[in-house]
Order: structure tokens, then sequence, then C-alpha cells
């Protein structure tokens, strides 16, 4: 007789495994610790064999039952139902190994040991949060144009343009990558060039005439907030650096004597090349900033950091608390932001001051080849440097004097 649920609700456990049977080879397997496994039993090429259907109650009777159909189905077409299965989980595991998430995670710990470690987590968080979710389990072989357009579709509705350009490179990438090594055979962000609008590129803001700089640094040597955010704001116009640069400047890189910051390679912006192996950038400092430096060393000089946090002095000054000092003195973003002060100095510096431009680049820390394609040396034109920063400083100076 056919099993019924009340009659497996009632079956107790006993000594040894017995069976309950429910007709067409299924049966119960009742064991001695309680627990309840549906089995079939069936003959293929004259071989008597067994296939696991599942737990009860997870599996329930009528579960167990159409299991038991659908093998019989696979028995009537010559196909065993067992050996199905694991061709069935093999090639799972397959496509596991093959989908995009899987391809793309080893292209990323193979690819990015170069990159600095913030661009590279950057990268993959982009990745998890706008791709893995939606085409992350696909075999990368199957993955077609319409569905990888709906994932940068998806961002460009958000109106971040600037990352859905982002994310179709990077699963240009890896979507290579997976052609080089026998999973794809064609890349399909390559169909998707002119398919999101282009991005529009904003540069931070910043002011580049005599009357606007002397405006802003009025304001700024108007402010009375703390005296370390003072601070910080009076030396970002004089040293070319990036507001994180200034933050996390520490007493140990400044000799007042030479007149030098010594800033870290690991901390600069560069490949993560770079700043393991990369010579440290020299900011030759001005008269004026070095009389700020030693203004502020009264009050913080005792610490690690030139700028610490409010909440101690175990750790650098917030990165927003320039950006908010702006907005206390009333500078909105559309018109000037800490780091503008870089492309205020890039401007003037070579168009007022008729500074060579490799000098002020290499000031800035960018990357400065001469015809042929070769880098100059980081270390390089200290004494032009040094003539750069006093002259900018000093032009800052009659700037903010001349209202």
């Amino acid at each position: 007789m056919p099993l019924s649920d009340a009659e497996i609700r009632r079956s107790v456990p006993r000594d040894k495994t017995y069976k309950l049977a429910d007709g067409g080879g299924m049966y119960l397997e009742v064991r001695p610790n309680g627990s309840r496994y549906w089995r079939l039993k069936y003959r293929h090429s004259g071989k008597e064999k067994l296939l696991a259907l599942g737990v009860y109650p997870t599996v329930t009777l009528k579960d167990a039952r159409e299991k038991r159909e659908a093998a019989k189905k696979k028995l009537a077409n010559g196909v065993d139902p067992g050996e199905a299965r694991k061709a069935e989980k093999r090639s799972a595991a397959t496509n596991a190994e093959n989908s995009f998430e899987a391809v793309a995670r080893e292209w990323h710990t193979k690819f990015t040991v170069d990159q600095s470690e913030s661009h590279a987590k950057r990268n993959l968080r982009r990745l998890e949060v706008h791709v893995f979710p939606y085409i992350g389990g696909r075999a990368i072989s199957l993955i077609e144009p319409p569905e990888t357009l709906e994932v940068l579709q998806r961002i460009e509705k958000k109106g971040t343009i600037e990352t859905a350009h982002r994310v179709r490179s990077l699963i240009g990438q890896v979507m290579r990558y997976a052609i080089a090594t026998g999973r794809a055979q064609r890349d399909v962000s390559a169909d998707l060039r002119g398919a999101i609008r282009p991005a529009s590129t904003k540069h931070h803001a910043a002011v580049t005439t005599a009357d606007r700089i002397g405006e802003l640094l009025r304001a700024i040597y108007g402010y009375t907030g703390t005296a370390v955010v003072t601070a910080a704001l009076k030396l970002a116009p004089v040293v070319f650096q990036r507001p994180g640069e200034i933050r996390h400047a520490e007493w140990v890189e400044f000799d007042f004597a030479c007149k030098m910051w010594t800033i870290p390679p690991g901390r600069m912006k560069r490949r993560k090349e770079g700043k393991v192996n990369g010579a440290a950038h020299l900011v030759p400092l001005s008269t004026q900033a070095v009389e700020i430096l030693q203004d502020i060393q009264l009050l913080t000089g005792r610490g690690r950091y030139v700028f610490p946090s409010a909440r101690g002095n175990k750790r650098p000054m917030s990165d927003m608390a320039l950006s908010a000092a702006f907005k206390r003195m009333g500078i909105d973003a559309e018109t000037a932001v800490p780091h503008g002060w870089r492309a205020t100095a890039r401007t003037v510096a070579v168009e007022v001051l008729k500074m060579p431009a490799e000098i002020v680049e290499m000031q800035l820390a960018h990357e400065v080849r001469d015809s042929l394609g070769r880098a100059y040396n980081r270390t390089q034109w200290l004494d032009e440097r040094r003539d750069l920063m006093q002259r900018w400083a000093d032009y800052l100076d009659t700037v903010r004097a001349t209202p």
C-alpha cells in the first residue's frame, strides 16, 4: 500500500534502520537517530542502483513522488537518472568556475597587484555592487550584449554616468581575460560603445584670477574656526598638495632647516609599484609655509600629526574638515573647493608667473616626460622648484593684500 503522511509522522526510530515502502521502488529509510531519507531503487543496463531523493520532511511525500516520476521518465528514455544527476553536478561546478563573478575575481586577484590598494578595492566594489547581482552567476561564455547593457543602464538611470563607463571598462577587461584563458569567445562590452550617454568631465572648482584668488585668501585668513583647521586652510594654497596629503602630514616629514617637506611614496596618489618602490615627493617650503607650520607646531608639535583630528591626536583631521570650513565661509562647491588650489597653481604659475610648465607639473607630483617619452626623476630641478614655491607664495601674499 502507498504511504500516507499520517503513517510517516507515526514512524519512530528503532534499534536498526528500517524501510517504509511507497511503491514503484521508492521507500523511506528510517534510521536509529531519527533521520528519514527518501530512496529510489531502480535497474539500468541490468544493474540494480539506488538514487537519493532527499530528506524528509524537507522533501515531502508529494515532492518525493514527483522526483520518482521524473526519474522513471529518464529511465524510459534510456537515461540513468543517477548518472544524469552526477553530470548535472559536474556541469554546475563547471559553470560556477566559469561564471562571470568567478572569472572577474580571478582577474582582479591577478591583475590588480600593481594598483594601489584603494584603487583595487574601489574596482572590486563596483563589480560587487553593479555587476555581480545581475550577471555574476551567468557562465561568462553565455553573456550577451543586451543583458550587459541592462547592467549599465541601471547605473545610468541613477545619474552616475561616469560610473557606468568605468563599469563597462571593467567588464571589458574581465571579458578579454576570459577570452585569453579560453572561457569566452568575444568581448560583449565592445558592442556597447556609444550605448550609454557620454560622461561630462567635471573638474574641481578653482579660482584663477587675481581678484578672485585674493578674495578667497582673505576669507581664509579671516576664518575663525579651530586653530588646526585654520592652519591647514592657510597651508593648502602654498604647497600644491592634495587635501589628503596635507591632512596626513606628520611632523617627522618636515625639515625646517632645509625648508623641505618629504612626503613618503606610500602616501602619494600613485600606482602600487610607485607607492612601494617610488621616490618620496619633495615639497620645498616657502618662508610663508614655514611660518604657518611653526605656528601650529606650538599646538600640535608633540603629537604625530601636524593636523590631528578634533576627536584625538592619534588620527589625522577628518577628510571633511576643510570642505566644511569652506561651507562655513559661504564658499560653495561650484565656486571653489580645497582641492582646487592645485588647478589654481597650475594655471596661474604658468600663465602669470611664467614658470616652466614641466617644473609646475613636477611640483604637483604629475608624471612629466621629455620629448622621447622618458619620465623625469621626481627629485630633479630642486633649485627651480624652490624658486617656484617662493614666488608663488609671494604672489599669493600680494593678491591677498590687494582688495
